[in-house]
């Protein structure tokens, strides 16, 4: 396939180094709005480049994935679809939630198959953990205790454009809630603070929240997140039954250290970026894309499941917001 790549910053660049390993890949081109940066990656890597993302929709396409920062999602996807190309997109598909509504709807009515990159869905921890649910090993599921932490803060230009850190941060605890436990989510209650960089209130976000969901079943579900987790990068998932309980990402990569005596668990080395944490979840996800670009398989993570897992973390900001308990039927679907 041909596949183009419209993005090379950092998951851009990342992207194209598991592309071009693919043995469904036979050529790629990239493009970005910082030419030299395209012309930078290419030469790198022996690829094609163009300047423009017109002349990559342009340049023969099998399918399109798009890694350009949040502005350029939905303008892209909506072109990409307008080709008839099967598009991968990162999420968000778009900043805002009538947006994101909107390209719902847009995709829905055609044929075109989307992927939206919620990469942990292919995290093989993650997985099991889903087919152990399903499976009623657990009896009834009473709580989940689901965790995103950064080893280092982003950059501040990348803040005010990240819609928060619910949206940007907790929305892949969001979607893999859903995801594991088959349930969606009835209602929000969030929180946050500040004690980091001043960017981050400047910006009207917060360096840590937390929130707790009531699923449509009643399970509990406690989300953390926080842009400084110095101790390293530390993305994990509990699941906790009438008749037992899972952990996912308890290994010995965890970056925590106990106090109690004769304990010397974990053993390292701790993964410092999400990254190199979901590397395998990484190029398991863009080798199902190319299942569904050949129509083979539908895809794995629609726009329906990105608007779900948005719709959550708008839940979240608003009740951070307004300090209260927000019920999802008060935020738009489509």
């Amino acid at each position: 396939m041909r596949i183009g790549l419209a993005g090379v910053g950092r998951i851009g660049a990342f992207h194209a180094d598991t592309l071009r390993s693919l043995d469904a890949v036979d050529q790629l081109v990239v493009a970005d709005v910082d030419v030299a940066r395209a012309q930078q990656v290419a030469a790198e890597r022996g690829l094609e480049w163009v300047a423009t993302t017109e002349e990559l929709l342009d340049a023969g396409l099998d399918a399109l994935v798009i890694a350009t920062a949040t502005p350029g999602h939905a303008p892209l996807l909506r072109a990409g679809v307008a080709k008839g190309l099967a598009t991968f997109c990162e999420k968000p598909v778009a900043s805002t939630l009538d947006e994101t509504i909107e390209l719902t709807r847009l995709v829905a009515e055609s044929d075109v198959p989307v992927h939206v990159g919620f990469q942990r869905r292919f995290d093989r921890g993650y997985r099991r953990a889903r087919e152990v649910v399903a499976s009623g090993e657990l009896g009834f599921v009473h709580t989940i205790v689901a965790n995103t932490r950064d080893s280092a803060p982003p950059h501040a230009a990348y803040v005010p454009t990240s819609g928060g850190i619910f949206r940007d941060c907790n929305v892949h605890d969001f979607d893999i809630i859903r995801f594991v436990t088959g349930r969606e989510v009835g209602s929000v209650y969030a929180t946050g603070s500040n004690k980091g960089a001043s960017f981050f209130s400047d910006a009207g976000d917060v360096d840590t929240g937390a929130a707790l969901l009531t699923l449509d079943d009643g399970t509990l579900a406690q989300v953390s997140s926080t842009r400084y987790n110095g101790a390293g990068h530390d993305v994990r998932m509990e699941v906790l039954g009438e008749r037992g309980a899972v952990a996912v990402g308890l290994d010995d990569s965890l970056a925590l250290r106990s106090v109690e005596d004769g304990v010397d668990f974990p053993h390292g080395p701790v993964t410092m970026s999400f990254m190199e944490r979901f590397l395998p979840a990484y190029r398991a996800e863009l080798t199902a894309f190319f299942d569904v670009a050949a129509r083979r398989v539908p895809s794995p993570c629609t726009l329906e499941d990105a608007l779900q897992a948005f719709r959550v973390a708008e839940a979240c900001e608003v009740s951070r917001a307004e300090r209260r308990v927000v019920d999802l039927t008060e935020i738009k679907g489509a």
